[in-house]
């Protein structure tokens, strides 16, 4: 990955994927306590950074229907800066792949990034528990882009324990339809009893549909898009909604089964063939640095 001229690092911002997620209870604050498996996938947007003399954040095209000040790559930086004192800014411009409101965390993966390269550039030296910290404060699943491995996930989604998954090739569909989260997660009708599982039990069983999306069924019943995708891909194996949606996937043993249902689906849905990662590219990258 080159990096444009005058810009001085380049960095990408990975998807993800839960492998399931239980709603295991309502806490007093109103968040939900949440067990889930996080991984990356290999497709990714990408981040180009350039310092500022000044402390203006510079952020190029603007998102569509996104004000600056509600980006969290924005919010990320200022948050940086704010927590080490920096008087410096940065020009920030992005190449978008990551479709919006998915459920692959296209958002807190921008932020997390952010976070990780500017605190390379701008010389703030802080742990990746230290950026854990500020990350939680965008979104529970920034820490995990910042943590770079596939982890178990408890609390809100910031207890994290590595894990190392299978890493197959998927298929994931975007449908068409925006699936608030908040409204999922306040929805009278969600599971939200599931009982706590062992991550053991998950390694034996994890294909087996014993660890499920507590949020699939409401979307579905809410979201005709999402089920007929479900449906479409179900012919090709166990098909599986990632986080609050709107995206689905199914895992192959091989890039060529993925693409040969990529064949048959892509003249209905927008998909995409990528593969599973128990590594986060950003960390590899940094180090090179």
């Amino acid at each position: 990955m080159s990096t444009p001229p005058s810009f001085e690092l380049t960095l990408p911002a990975p998807a993800k994927i839960n492998l399931f997620l239980h709603v295991c209870g309502r806490r007093d604050d109103g968040y939900h306590n949440l067990q889930t498996v996080f991984q990356f996938l290999d497709l990714c947007d990408t981040l180009h950074f350039r310092t500022r003399q000044d402390a203006e954040i510079h952020i190029t095209p603007e998102l569509a229907g996104v004000p600056q000040p509600d980006n969290l790559i924005d919010k990320a930086a200022r948050l940086l800066q704010e927590a080490c004192g920096i008087d410096a800014g940065a020009d920030i411009y992005v190449e978008k792949r990551l479709p919006m409101g998915g459920g692959i965390g296209g958002g807190s993966s921008n932020a997390a990034t952010t976070l990780l390269a500017l605190n390379h550039l701008w010389g703030c030296n802080l742990s990746i528990a230290e950026l854990k910290e500020i990350g939680v404060k965008l979104g529970a699943d920034v820490p995990i882009f910042i943590h770079g491995h596939a982890a178990w996930a408890e609390g809100i989604g910031e207890e994290l324990t590595n894990l190392e998954p299978r890493q197959p090739w998927y298929l994931l569909i975007v449908p068409q339809a925006h699936v608030s989260t908040v409204k999922i997660f306040s929805h009278s009708l969600l599971t939200r009893n599931t009982k706590i599982m062992r991550i053991a039990a998950f390694l034996e069983q994890d294909d087996s549909g014993l660890f499920k999306n507590d949020c699939e069924q409401l979307v579905r019943k809410l979201h005709p898009e999402v089920d007929k995708a479900l449906i479409a891909l179900s012919k090709f194996g166990r098909s599986r909604m990632t986080g609050t949606g709107a995206c689905v996937f199914a895992a192959f043993d091989s890039k060529e089964d993925a693409e040969q249902a990529y064949g048959e689906l892509s003249s209905q849905f927008e998909c995409y063939v990528c593969q599973g990662l128990n590594q986060s590219p950003v960390a590899s990258m940094l180090d090179a640095c």
